[in-house]
């Protein structure tokens, strides 16, 4: 089967109901299809269901044939959790009927490319009228963007995120909480690393520094985890879309696609639960996949619409997320036209992730051996790999130094990880009222300066910057 030149457009079916709160996995849905026969294209059909995400609907925006934009999202399902999964991940509580993630997925017209927008679910939404099943017409109004799902489900997200964004949406794609951890169990579990404990008395993620096969149960609380840091759920979204490039790099590198057998079981957990529009078949999907065989995590790309910071208060809807205008004006336009979001840095893909960025570390390097011109060629090295290098190169007090040394002040715990990362071997010396900036003392046992990227590429203010799967994978 080729690849059509466009997926048909959706059709309006019948409405179900339906829930859950994750969508992150979900994304992975797009680019899990290839090498599979009509008879498996038949079956897995006649496992989606359907919801009518398109029906009504009014100005919208100009369709075009510059890739496939596909809306996914997740809404609360946990009345469809055991009871023992509830108390094992924290799944007390009624659901909301919300969708508390959003996910805006741009596939490019050649398909070499995934684009994952992140919509924060508390932005500051004006949500357009519409008419009640009742027959009461509502005048358009503000509200956060998740309370679009809950007054008037699918269809009313799909509208405000295009009168919003001003981006077509071709699909829709929702799944609930049972679907994630299938999918990611069948999948054989995802790699997920941390440089620093990640502990959520909500969710119940206790995350020890270093690198963790997750299984779908584990994987829950890691993409539901917002209670970890001052960074609340802008944190849980670079999350989301680290675990999302876990799963492409999981599924792309473990065969999954050229192999009939374990594709079809992927296919079948995923397509057995997802909920989509009536235009977006199994055929399709499997055409998409089939387009997207040299498809790599390297491919994907992710972002999080720019926004205000700190959150505005507004009455009656507490804290809200402001977009900034400018920056998400860009950002859609550049998916309008088909262009990628990220800048792809070769050197940077098989960095050491690390906690603190290194443009946020001071250093002074100092020779300690008697190797000619080697601070200045390390201080070039530290420069390039993006530290804040300061001072000029110096020789030490000694030319006999065997083992390199960092000297730091005790309060720069964390950034002299960085450092350290990138010195790996290092002698740490802590020194009291040293200052901000850090002290190297080249040994003999020095050899090179190894490349690290910061674990949150994108956690600059009000986010906004797009990363390469690659850099937030844990490759």
């Amino acid at each position: 089967m080729s690849a059509p030149a466009r997926p048909p457009r959706p059709r309006q079916p019948s409405r179900p109901r339906w829930g859950l709160r994750i969508a992150s996995g979900a994304a992975a849905l797009v680019l899990l299809a290839g090498g599979v026969g009509h008879l498996l294209v038949t079956e897995l059909e006649s496992g989606i269901h359907r919801v009518d995400a398109f029906g009504g609907l009014d100005d919208r925006p100009m369709d075009s044939d510059r890739g496939v934009n596909i809306l996914v999202v997740g809404t609360d399902g946990r009345d469809k959790i055991t009871r023992a999964q509830k108390r094992r991940y924290r799944l007390g509580g009624a659901p909301c009927h919300c969708t508390d993630t959003i996910m805006l997925v741009h596939l490019s017209a050649d398909r070499d490319r995934a684009s994952v927008v992140s919509l924060p679910r508390d932005s500051y939404a004006r949500i357009p009228a519409y008419t009640t099943p009742s027959g009461r017409v509502r005048p358009a109004h503000h509200q956060k963007l998740n309370a679009a799902y809950a007054e008037g489900g699918p269809s009313l997200t799909v509208r405000t995120v295009e009168h919003m964004t001003r981006v077509h949406i071709d699909h829709y794609l929702e799944v609930d909480f049972t679907s994630f951890m299938k999918t990611v169990d069948v999948v054989g579990g995802v790699t997920v690393c941390t440089t620093r404990p990640l502990k959520d008395p909500y969710t119940g993620l206790n995350l020890p520094a270093g690198t963790h096969a997750l299984d779908g149960g584990q994987a829950l609380q890691y993409v539901r985890s917002r209670h970890l840091d001052g960074a609340a759920d802008l944190g849980r979204i670079r999350r989301q879309q680290r675990f999302l490039a876990a799963v492409i790099h999981q599924v792309t590198g473990s065969g999954t696609l050229l192999n009939p057998v374990k594709f079809g079981r992927v296919a079948a957990t995923l397509f057995g639960s997802v909920r989509a529009d009536r235009g977006f078949g199994a055929a399709d999907m499997v055409a998409l996949g089939q387009a997207m065989r040299g498809f790599t995590v390297e491919s994907s790309e992710f972002v999080s619409v720019p926004v205000q910071l700190p959150g505005a208060p507004v009455k009656g809807l507490g804290s809200t997320l402001r977009w900034d205008r400018v920056r998400a004006a860009r950002l859609f336009q550049a998916l309008r036209e088909d262009r990628p979001l990220a800048v792809h840095r070769r050197k940077r893909l098989r960095a050491t992730p690390v906690d603190v960025p290194p443009a946020q570390v001071r250093v002074r390097v100092f020779n300690g051996t008697s190797t000619t011109g080697l601070a200045r060629r390390t201080l070039r090295a530290l420069r390039t790999h993006g530290f804040a290098t300061t001072g000029a190169p110096a020789d030490a007090a000694s030319s006999a130094v065997r083992r390199t040394l960092i000297e730091y002040d005790p309060i720069w715990n964390r950034s002299v990880r960085t450092l350290a990362a990138a010195l790996p071997g290092s002698r740490l010396k802590p020194v009291a009222r040293q200052g901000s900036v850090m002290r190297v003392t080249l040994g003999s046992d020095f050899r090179t300066v190894r490349p690290v990227r910061a674990e949150d590429p994108s956690a600059e203010k009000g986010a906004g910057k797009a990363v390469s799967g690659a850099e937030v994978a844990c490759l």
